[in-house]
């Protein structure tokens, strides 16, 4: 067998995306340079040959999927996985979290202005996020940060591939307090 072979047959019999150091695992010849050749090799022979689905890297893994342009055939069939479809508040929510974490649930209620319990459990359900930490204030509040599940779900290979909070038309990241040196105007009041 191909290291190509093998490294295919992994990823096609996984329902999660693997590593390549995982890939490396499947036979005493591979390792991860040469399973990182493979994945090279099956990425052109996929585009060469046209094929219908792709070697994408999500997150530290690799799984082989289904191209974009083949989801209008493919939500035909009921039998064909979809991932969970997020509601408004739930991709308000997950976007505050991916780019304030780790966060607490009180300050994501005072960004959205709503209660978030339920969203935050169902993001937990999805295992879209996950509690990071604790924090330090009064009760020690858990905080809340995006999983890797997250990167999978929306096909990202790190945080770091989330559009510029700048190039986003609300500003989800904290706002530094501006310091121009003088002390802040005071109100006059004209009695």
């Amino acid at each position: 067998m191909s290291p190509e072979q093998i490294v295919e047959a992994a990823l096609f019999a996984s329902q999660t995306p693997l590593t390549a150091r995982e890939l490396a695992r499947a036979d005493d010849a591979l390792d991860v340079r040469r399973v990182r050749e493979a994945l090279a090799a099956l990425r052109e022979h996929y585009d060469t040959d046209g094929r219908a689905f792709q070697v994408y890297q999500l997150g530290d893994g690799f799984q082989i999927l289904t191209r974009s342009e083949f989801a209008p055939y493919l939500e035909r069939f009921d039998s064909v996985p979809r991932p969970p479809t997020l509601s408004r508040a739930a991709l308000e929510t997950l976007a505050i979290i991916a780019y304030r974490q780790p966060i607490g649930r009180i300050e994501i209620e005072e960004i959205r202005g709503v209660a978030s319990t339920s969203v935050l459990r169902t993001l937990q359900d999805w295992e879209l996020i996950e509690i990071v930490g604790r924090g330090e204030g009064l009760g020690r509040p858990l905080l809340y940060g995006t999983s890797s599940r997250f990167l999978d779900h929306f096909a990202l290979q790190s945080l770091d591939n989330l559009p510029a909070p700048e190039d986003l038309s609300v500003s989800l990241v904290r706002a530094e307090p501006e310091t121009s040196g003088e002390p802040p105007a005071e109100e006059s009041s004209a009695d």
